[in-house]
């Protein structure tokens, strides 16, 4: 039997139980409406986020933990950050120029999804960008009835799984360990997987 740490994104997915998902993406934080609890300024002309140039939001707050996690800085969920209003984060956007996506990192932004999700729509429907997430999540683990799920369905991929250390390959495009997967999605479902 492989080691906790070692498990793929699939034995993840069916050995979790009903208080595994909710204790990392339910409950969401406690963000006013109209805000997002980012962790550092909003970064653009990435290129190691996802294709293109890319704007990246920094959300603040992370339940996983992963052993070797690039940003334990993000994992708190109060007492550090900058509370953004969303209206801000949309106006900075706006003023990027040379940018072709948005890709959320952290911390979770699972944890702040309506707040992501309202972000993505901006994204999507004013300027024409893909939007990417991370997740420490595994896919098959994220409830469908959640506000995690909603801010899913907005995205153009998903790079899901958590960090494992032991698996860690500094040669994969765009991810740090072997488990995770780039899941390429329309409205929430499946429709290519690197």
């Amino acid at each position: 039997m492989p080691a906790k740490g070692d498990l793929d994104p699939k034995t993840l997915a069916a050995s979790s139980g009903k208080r595994n998902k909710n204790m990392l993406c339910e409950p969401q934080m406690d963000i006013p409406e109209g805000f997002i609890l980012l962790s550092g300024e909003t970064e653009h002309d990435s290129i190691v986020n996802g294709p293109g140039l890319r704007a990246v939001l920094w959300t603040q707050g992370c339940r996983q933990h992963c052993p070797g996690c690039q940003n334990p800085e993000t994992w708190a969920e109060s007492g550090v950050g900058k509370l953004v209003s969303i209206e801000e984060v949309k106006e900075e956007l706006r003023a990027l120029k040379g940018q072709s996506g948005l890709t959320f990192c952290g911390g979770e932004p699972m944890l702040q999804a309506k707040a992501c999700r309202e972000i993505a729509e901006f994204c999507h429907k004013e300027l024409g960008w893909n939007v990417w997430s991370f997740t420490g999540l595994v896919y098959e683990q994220i409830p469908h009835d959640s506000e995690a799920w909603k801010f899913v369905e907005e995205l153009d991929a998903l790079i899901d799984g958590p960090f494992i250390l032991s698996q860690r390959d500094l040669t994969l495009k765009f991810r740090g360990s072997r488990n995770q997967r780039i899941l390429h999605l329309k409205h929430g479902k499946i429709i290519s997987q690197e």
